[in-house]
């Protein structure tokens, strides 16, 4: 089955540094389904690689796990579907080792972009982004935070922000797996 011409587009899920609720800087919990929907996500639009970036070792073990069985276990006879989108996965302790080995794939360091529900001025737009990824063969990392968001280290060394997706009205606090879904909706589909 063919899903597409892959762009140059890389996503990161970051689990650190990220705040939490009260605004301190944590690491969150690597969850089952962002692992699931996102992998699914990333080879349906194309892209080159899905990075889940955390720096506990518990964690990553346990991330590796869910990925061994589609990719080798019992799932991966069962859904030959999962196993095709779980081989875009790799897993990092941090944002550092994506952008090094992104230039090492590519041979150039991706521009990165982060994302944020609270982006409001001066922010790079979907449209542009998506003229962006068809008119030059640059690579760019796309982070995705988790917990309540991506910590202010992270935003001011990444080369672009992301506009906000806004909704209907006033609540906006999508689940990170509906927001890259959306995101990528609108930057990568022809």
């Amino acid at each position: 089955m063919k899903y597409g011409k892959a762009t140059m587009l890389y996503i990161a899920l970051l689990h650190y540094p990220v705040y939490n609720k009260e605004g301190k800087v944590v690491t969150t919990a690597i969850a089952n389904m962002d692992i699931h929907d996102i992998a699914r996500l990333s080879k349906t639009y194309g892209l080159s690689g899905f990075y889940v970036i955390n720096p506990i070792s518990a964690q990553l073990t346990l991330a590796q796990d869910i990925i061994d069985h589609w990719r080798e276990g019992y799932g991966a006879t069962y859904n030959k579907f999962r196993k095709e989108a779980f081989e875009l996965i790799s897993l990092k302790v941090c944002l550092d080792e994506v952008t090094k080995e992104i230039e090492t794939l590519s041979g150039i360091a991706p521009k990165t972009i982060v994302t944020s529900a609270n982006f409001n001025e001066g922010c790079l737009t979907f449209t542009s982004l998506r003229k962006m990824l068809k008119s030059n063969n640059l690579p760019y990392l796309l982070i995705f935070g988790t917990g309540s968001g991506i910590a202010d280290e992270v935003i001011q060394k990444a080369d672009y922000r992301l506009e906000a997706i806004k909704g209907n009205g006033d609540y906006n606090h999508l689940a990170v797996r509906s927001a890259v879904a959306i995101i990528l909706d609108r930057v990568v589909k022809n």
